[in-house]
């Protein structure tokens, strides 16, 4: 079966959390059209305060992304992983994983903050959003509502 995986992360520092800057990030996409490309990519794109939160897309091999997918008995089991384990917010009891069946989708959102070892770098914070679909979908598929919505962003100050 088809697995199509799209990861967007947003990212942005201390300065920029307010105002128009503030205005813009939260105006930026959370799920892109899909290139035309083979499902055994994942369609990675980055935005970032510096360009103005422009999408960059690029296309990578699945196991470069930070999501757990594991097909069994029909069904796809879909966890991210939370890699950065100094970043704040702790995560001490997370959502289950979420088990599609042919023709869902989710989208899974995570944030973080990171300071500089000795404080003198402003903190920094990603938001990754993973829109996982199993079975055949349309370029536009994460343009719109997700059958499952997981909301793990927790406070970051």
């Amino acid at each position: 079966m088809e697995i199509t995986v799209q990861w967007v992360r947003t990212s942005w520092t201390k300065r920029s959390r307010g105002g128009e800057s503030a205005a813009r990030r939260n105006a930026a996409p959370i799920g892109l059209s899909l290139p035309h490309a083979s499902r055994s990519l994942a369609h990675v794109v980055r935005m970032r305060k510096e360009d103005g939160f422009q999408p960059h897309d690029t296309l990578e091999d699945l196991g470069k992304v930070d999501v757990q997918l594991h097909e069994a008995e029909g069904r796809l089991r879909v966890f991210p992983r939370v890699r950065p384990l100094c970043a704040l917010p702790p995560r001490r009891r997370r959502p289950p994983a979420v088990r599609l069946v042919p023709g869902q989708w989710v989208r899974w959102q995570l944030n973080y903050r990171f300071s500089s070892a000795l404080g003198i770098r402003d903190w920094s914070y990603w938001l990754d959003t993973f829109n996982i679909a199993y079975g055949p979908v349309t370029t536009d598929l994460f343009c719109g509502t997700p059958d499952f919505f997981i909301d793990e962003q927790g406070p970051v100050r």
